[in-house]
């Protein structure tokens, strides 16, 4: 009795003073919820974010591309968001305004709107504690830069210098083809990496402030996709198939086995795509050979819902199950569909197409919001920083419905959740082998 009494007071405690900060400014993405878990709150830095537009020279132009013209070039233009640890002068807010849109463009039917977001536009950098480590985030499709805003933000507050990623011919407002998507996806993420790692040498307002040296890669959907290639995982013939020029990205290449950067320290692969082809008529092994999927060396968060319906909850957990030389987690969320990752659905939301693209019909985006920022603080922290969030990571039980609270050393539940919130949720550990 005493102990549910305990509870009780530290529900209540924790209730009032999180809910007072929501009411008071509005809730933006990425604010807690009287639930949130210990690590999913902001960082000891104020937030800047600035945006940049970069252009990766001479690449392959599949628009023009054809047996007449087979050296089609063109300069890739990119948008990037960059979100850094800042200065905030006395008299300005620590609030800035995103614009996404609703829609796609190859459907014709794309409209703007816009939500706040906590960061101060164009802000001088806080050098204080940087280099800060890189992380590259790289969305789905269609998707863009601003699709992961309440973690970006969160992540800056840490110190990291993260920079998100509008991938040409793949945002909501220039959907183009699905094959420059395929193509692009790792290539984008390593050009970000290379450009970052210039500019912190030179005389712009990156330098001194990103460790490119010390990088992660955060991909939801095609942007996971992305990711395993980044970081090992060349693709098959299956792909090549499909996509010809995709052979300088394919295992065994001698170009693709080059462009391995050891600079890239983890991952966090939100509902990876490429796994599953069932839904095309093509084979269920996917875009990867097993072989290739073992090469993967790197530490590994992978995210997933376990009713996933777009990446396939089982080619998932068959992808995870083959990166055997990475050590790795696996954070399900049950019955969740494929949305794990992105911010909620907007409060002007048009209808249900586009309330679909952000959803979680079993869950409140916001919550998994929440538990996003929790568990990609703890996986960064151990991988990039170098800190001990052993106990975040390595639950006492894996399936959280099954944890014990206890203020005594033998509780089983998950670390940093309150009493009744650790549940629906299974975390898997895996050693490399």
């Amino acid at each position: 009795m005493v102990k549910s009494l305990r509870y009780f007071f530290l529900l209540v405690f924790t209730l009032g003073t999180l809910t007072v900060f929501a009411q008071d400014e509005g809730f933006v993405y990425g604010d807690l919820l009287p639930d949130a878990p210990e690590l999913a709150a902001r960082g000891d830095y104020a937030v800047g974010v600035r945006t940049l537009e970069w252009v990766n020279p001479n690449q392959i132009d599949l628009a023009n591309l054809s047996a007449e013209n087979p050296t089609a070039a063109y300069d890739r233009p990119l948008t990037v968001e960059v979100w850094y640890p800042a200065i905030v002068p006395d008299g300005s807010s620590e609030l800035t305004t995103y614009e996404s849109y609703f829609g796609r463009a190859d459907q014709d039917n794309v409209e703007a709107f816009s939500f706040a977001g906590r960061a101060l536009r164009d802000a001088e950098p806080d050098t204080s504690g940087g280099a800060y480590p890189l992380v590259i985030v790289s969305h789905g499709f269609p998707g863009d830069r601003y699709m992961m805003s309440y973690l970006t933000e969160n992540l800056a507050s840490k110190g990291y210098v993260v920079i998100a990623i509008d991938h040409t011919d793949s945002t909501f407002a220039d959907t183009g083809s699905f094959f420059s998507t395929l193509l692009f996806r790792a290539i984008d993420q390593n050009f970000v990496l290379n450009e970052a790692a210039r500019m912190s040498g030179e005389d712009t307002f990156m330098n001194g402030l990103v460790d490119a040296d010390n990088t992660a890669i955060i991909g939801y959907s095609m942007g996971g996709y992305g990711t395993l290639n980044s970081v090992g995982a060349g693709y098959n013939s299956v792909l090549q198939g499909f996509l010809p020029v995709i052979e300088s990205r394919m295992e065994g290449n001698e170009t693709y086995e080059a462009s391995i950067d050891s600079r890239i320290k983890a991952v966090v692969v939100f509902a990876p795509w490429g796994g599953d082809l069932s839904a095309f008529n093509l084979p269920d092994t996917g875009f990867w050979d097993v072989e290739a999927l073992g090469t993967i060396s790197v530490p590994s968060l992978w995210v997933a819902g376990s009713l996933d319906d777009v990446s396939g909850y089982d080619a998932i957990v068959g992808l995870f199950d083959s990166a055997v030389s990475s050590e790795r987690y696996l954070l399900t969320y049950d019955n969740a569909l494929h949305n794990v990752a992105p911010n909620p659905p907007p409060s002007d939301v048009r209808g249900f197409g586009d309330y679909e693209r952000y959803s979680e019909p079993a869950w409140d985006e916001r919550r998994i919001n929440n538990i996003n920022q929790h568990f990609v603080t703890a996986f960064l922290g151990q991988y990039l920083k170098g800190g001990d969030y052993a106990a975040y990571l390595n639950p006492a039980v894996e399936n959280a419905n099954e944890g014990v609270f206890s203020d005594t050393s033998d509780s089983t539940y998950w670390a940093g959740f309150l009493p009744r919130t650790a549940t629906g949720m299974t975390l898997r550990t895996e050693a490399p082998e």
